[in-house]
């Protein structure tokens, strides 16, 4: 069945291609140090890494578009480094190092035809990124190296206040190469209705059956309410969501856990604040998961909660309360325009028995070279608390990383 969505795609893409010279090229290249220094190492990890796709898309022609990519990872320098994969598995023995997963691939990204009917129906077949609402739940994230796409069909609906998404998944291409990869059985709904700016209720249902790993699989049926408003030169953003978490298909022990969050933004002028709070239960065996989300958002930048299956969890559950502050001066000149500064505070606690687990800061500053060269430093440090209430799981350990990245897009 992947193999089938793929290759059609493929031929779909070439074939209007041939047919339809106008279109356009694709190119993206990113060049990025990382190093991670995680308590329990004597050694410091440390990865200089290349990554190029480059792809064509074509123009549109009775609703058809047609796209191919490829991407490219290679490694500058030595490699001191450990590299794993969603079951936890080292794929290049550095163990005496912490984990950078950035490995060296050259794959096919996307490969995939699009259809838009008319203004309240697009589909997309084959190798695709897909990204539903917010990436919470269902996501491709490019934060790694190497990006993630799945193989499957996605439609979009969009009726005057009613909009709908329906993806069917049969394969996730991961941020660790081809052997990380999954075979999925898993279909995704996401229902809205917005009744203004102001609010937007949404329901949805993703019922995710990992055939190659089944500690991942489960069924999550949850809704969220958000909206904006603007107050003069202030604007106000919110969203609250819930969703309840089961075993599926019979893929593991049975198991019912929540999840529930919420944000609030305000932003004015050239400055944001925004306070999050986030609880994924976890009953001491397993917690809530999201393997299929764009995790890196969430929970830290240092993905201390990075677990097997790929999702951010923690047996004893995660109560996340965070806060963040970003300024974009509005400043440019002949060397720099653009500049962006964030940073963020993650409070941590266990869900189940109430036990500090850590804290972490995030720091960004970033500003644009070109307007397609751009140019961030980034900064994460997830310390451990050093008290442990007896009965609670051991945290993760204490590790700080450092990014600098320079990227161009055309």
């Amino acid at each position: 069945m992947r193999f089938t969505l793929v290759l059609a795609a493929a031929l779909s893409a070439a074939t209007g291609a041939a047919a339809q010279p106008a279109g356009k090229l694709l190119l993206d290249s990113r060049l990025r140090y990382e190093a991670v220094e995680q308590a329990g190492f004597a050694r410091e990890a440390e990865a200089l890494t290349w990554r190029n796709r480059i792809g064509f898309e074509t123009a549109e022609k009775h609703g058809l578009r047609g796209l191919i990519e490829v991407e490219d990872v290679r490694r500058l320098g030595l490699e001191h480094h450990n590299i794993t994969i969603a079951s936890g598995a080292s794929v290049n023995g550095r163990t005496q190092y912490p984990a950078i997963s950035d490995p060296e691939t050259t794959e096919l990204n996307r490969a995939q035809i699009s259809w838009k009917a008319n203004d309240h129906l697009a589909m997309t077949l084959g190798r695709q990124r897909v990204v539903i609402d917010d990436q919470r739940f269902v996501g491709s994230t490019t934060w790694r190296q190497d990006d993630v796409s799945y193989d499957g069909f996605k439609a979009d609906v969009t009726m005057g206040k009613v909009t709908g998404v329906y993806a069917y998944l049969a394969h996730v291409n991961r941020s660790q190469g081809t052997k990380a990869d999954v075979d999925l059985d898993t279909h995704a709904f996401n229902l809205g209705y917005a009744f203004s700016n102001a609010a937007k209720l949404q329901a949805f249902a993703y019922l995710e059956d990992f055939s190659n790993a089944p500690v991942s699989s489960n069924q999550t049926y949850g809704a969220k309410l958000s909206g904006r408003a603007k107050l003069d030169e202030t604007t106000l953003a919110y969203n609250a969501t819930f969703a309840n978490q089961t075993d599926y298909r019979g893929n593991t022990a049975p198991f019912d856990l929540n999840y529930y969050g919420g944000d609030l933004t305000v932003a004015h002028g050239i400055w944001a604040g925004r306070v999050s709070y986030e609880v994924l239960e976890g009953d001491g065996a397993r917690g809530f998961i999201t393997p299929l989300a764009s995790n890196h958002g969430y929970q830290g930048w240092a993905d201390a909660f990075s677990a097997v299956g790929g999702a951010k969890t923690f047996v004893d559950g995660i109560e996340d309360l965070n806060f963040q502050v970003g300024l974009k001066p509005r400043f440019k000149s002949a060397l720099v325009s653009n500049p962006v500064f964030m940073a963020r505070y993650h409070d941590f606690d266990a869900v189940r028995t109430g036990a500090d687990i850590a804290h972490e800061w995030n720091a960004e500053a970033g500003f644009a070279i070109t307007p397609k060269l751009n140019f961030s430093f980034q900064y994460a440090d997830f310390q451990t608390s050093l008290v442990r209430l007896p009965g609670t799981a051991a945290p993760p350990a204490s590790r700080t990383k450092y990014f600098v990245i320079l990227e161009y897009k055309l």
